[in-house]
């Protein structure tokens, strides 16, 4: 039941898109516009057209987010469903606000509560995580970094190898290192990468988010094999995806 104060929001939204649309072509008039907030697990909004009919949904965490930032996403999702330029300005006040350390706070919180982690052994056909995890944290964090949750990917990927969910508080591992052709060296790499991220978390500077800060990078290099490790993987990346679109 949608009662009266989010009826005026909105319609208040509306407005914004019916905007948009002119903005971008006041050659006619804007078409019928339908706009939702939707529970979704990360940030994230969608614009379709069916029928001549415009849906919008938008993360139920905008649903009290300043007038002017859903501004700024009205003009990015209707140049996404026209083809056109983002402008820069609406680009700059969206990416300022959903970097901003408060929103991503929330956003992180939300993804804890609604998000669903599936995990997978950590005992590979040719590697243990477990192993290679204890090996590292001994050896670059004396065992000072909190084992997370560990896993195999489910599936084959090529583009990342390894993610920290700082959510779920767990590292996975892309399935398709788990293989004889890879070098020990590059699993421990990729996991070591990773673990830094629980060393260095991410940090909110004016409105940008910094994954990878300079300490970061700095210890990255610290890694014994870092620069075979790096070496492999580039030279490997067309097969990995072979090996990743492998059924």
């Amino acid at each position: 039941m949608i009662n009266n104060s989010e009826n005026s929001r909105l319609s208040e939204l509306l407005n914004q898109y019916q905007e948009a649309f002119r903005d971008f072509d006041n050659s006619k008039p804007p078409p019928a516009i339908e706009i939702r907030f939707y529970p979704y697990v990360n940030v994230n909004h969608t614009i379709r057209i069916r029928s001549g009919k415009v849906f919008v949904r938008i993360s139920d965490l905008f649903e009290k987010v300043p007038i002017e930032i859903h501004r700024a996403l009205a003009h990015i999702l209707v140049a996404k469903l026209l083809g056109k330029k983002v402008p820069d300005n609406a680009r700059r006040s969206y990416r300022q606000f959903v970097n901003d350390e408060d929103f991503q706070k929330a956003a992180l919180e939300n993804k804890r509560r609604k998000g669903r982690k599936v995990f997978t052994s950590t005992n590979g056909n040719y590697f243990d995580l477990e192993q290679v995890f204890g090996k590292l944290n001994l050896i670059y964090f004396q065992n000072r970094i909190e084992k997370p949750a560990l896993s195999w990917s489910q599936k084959r990927t090529y583009r990342r190898l390894g993610h920290f969910d700082s959510a779920h508080n767990s590292i996975s591992i892309s399935r398709s290192l788990d293989d004889k052709s890879v070098p020990k060296f590059v699993i421990e790499f990729v996991l070591y990468h990773e673990m830094l991220h629980i060393k260095h978390p991410t940090k909110h500077r004016n409105g940008r988010r910094y994954n990878h800060t300079p300490a970061f990078k700095l210890d990255e290099k610290k890694f014994a094999y870092y620069y075979e490790a790096e070496e492999w993987i580039e030279k490997n990346a067309a097969k990995l995806k072979r090996m990743a679109n492998r059924r």
